[in-house]
């Protein structure tokens, strides 16, 4: 009796310390597994359709309640803005529902708007200046800068902007608007070598610039004296150079997580869209290469939920347009990329998209359509992340 309860025991024993080892390996795999792909409470659902179609000129903000939209509706059938006008809409998540907010003052057509929050106006800086007050349901015009810009940030004081250009020309400049005293002011020279299209983000402290290196005007190089990267300081109005991307990226977008700016998609040559990014520290002033994501693509829509990057939509094609429903998460403490679950709605190109706290909501944009005839879209989609 004594030796068999010796061996029973020996064999319980056994059986736990299986057991043990057992689910220490799944837990191990589900780890494994857990930092490539997302988990399964993340998901998609749709959004009611837009009751416009933009066409053209559109912008948008994320008020801490409201998606606002703005831009160009009315084109003709064969895709004509000279009849177009400019209407704006209002999307709530909690209400799930759209609403028709009053109409834009008259802007000119062809330029590509930018828009901040204030935390009570949306400020949009097109060819002309406006602002929109969700109170008051009313739009304003405000004093016109110098000239355009090609990026444009908010600062927490001023509406701040530099670059941009028209029709074969490129700037090096830049303005800020105080929306207290409804005044602007120039910008101290920059080192920077002028650009229609800058890349770049605001820290919190300063805003870093990117640029491509190559003039506009002619596609010829740029004097060797002027920086590719500089990073200017609203509180001092100076600007100091920084270490320059360690490859252009046509197309590519820019993130601060707080840590980092994060350079995601773009082109690197005339090829097909690059998975691979960069990373700039401010604090080191050096770069870092980041994993390749699944599938490379130009202008995402790009959001920072507080742990990770979103990236969703944008054109994955080498020559004509090419979307998809799939998107991908970056973990900037992991250093990896994990796939997102398919949107329940077609992949677009040049949405309208917003980070709530909670979800990333995407809106219209072009689809692939038929042939060589894109399709402006009203319907989409929200993506909520296991967690933010």
């Amino acid at each position: 009796m004594y030796k068999l309860g010796r061996k029973k025991t020996r064999i319980a024993v056994l059986a736990v310390v299986v057991a043990v080892a057992v689910a220490a390996v799944l837990a191990a795999s589900e780890s494994l597994l857990g930092s490539n792909s997302e988990p399964a409470s993340a998901s998609w659902r749709r959004l009611p359709r837009a009751p416009l179609v933009f066409e053209a000129g559109k912008t948008n903000v994320w008020t801490g309640k409201e998606m606002i939209v703005s831009g160009l509706t009315g084109a003709g059938a064969d895709g004509n803005l000279l009849d177009a006008t400019e209407a704006a809409l209002a999307y709530d998540p909690a209400e799930r529902a759209w609403r028709l907010i009053s109409d834009p003052p008259k802007t000119y057509t062809y330029c590509r708007p930018h828009a901040v929050w204030t935390g009570t106006e949306m400020l949009v800086w097109g060819c002309s200046l406006v602002a929109y007050d969700p109170a008051a349901d009313a739009w304003r015009r405000l004093p016109q800068p110098l000239s355009g810009a090609g990026i444009v940030v908010w600062t927490g004081r001023e509406l701040l902007g530099w670059g941009g250009g028209c029709c074969g020309d490129a700037v090096a400049r830049g303005e800020a608007y105080d929306p207290n005293t409804q005044t602007w002011r120039s910008v101290a020279e920059s080192p920077l070598a002028p650009e229609q299209q800058p890349l770049g983000a605001w820290t919190g402290h300063e805003l870093v610039l990117f640029v491509s290196g190559i003039s506009a005007a002619d596609g010829g190089a740029l004097p060797a004296g002027l920086a590719r990267a500089a990073a200017y300081d609203p509180a001092t109005d100076t600007w100091r150079r920084i270490a320059p991307m360690p490859e252009r990226r046509a197309g590519a977008v820019a993130i601060w997580d707080g840590r980092e700016i994060l350079v995601v998609g773009g082109r690197a040559g005339t090829g097909a869209p690059t998975g691979v990014g960069f990373g700039y520290n401010p604090a080191t002033n050096g770069w870092r290469r980041l994993p390749a994501m699944e599938t490379g693509r130009t202008q995402p829509v790009v959001a920072w939920t507080g742990r990770r990057v979103l990236v969703w939509g944008g054109d994955l094609g080498r020559e004509a347009l090419a979307v998809s429903r799939r998107g991908s998460a970056f973990d900037p403490v992991s250093d990896r990329w994990a796939p997102l679950p398919d949107a329940p709605i077609e992949g677009r190109f040049d949405p309208v998209a917003a980070w709530t706290g909670r979800e990333l909501i995407v809106s219209g944009g072009i689809g692939a359509g038929h042939g060589r005839n894109p399709a402006h879209l009203t319907d989409g989609a929200a993506f909520t992340p296991d967690s933010p």
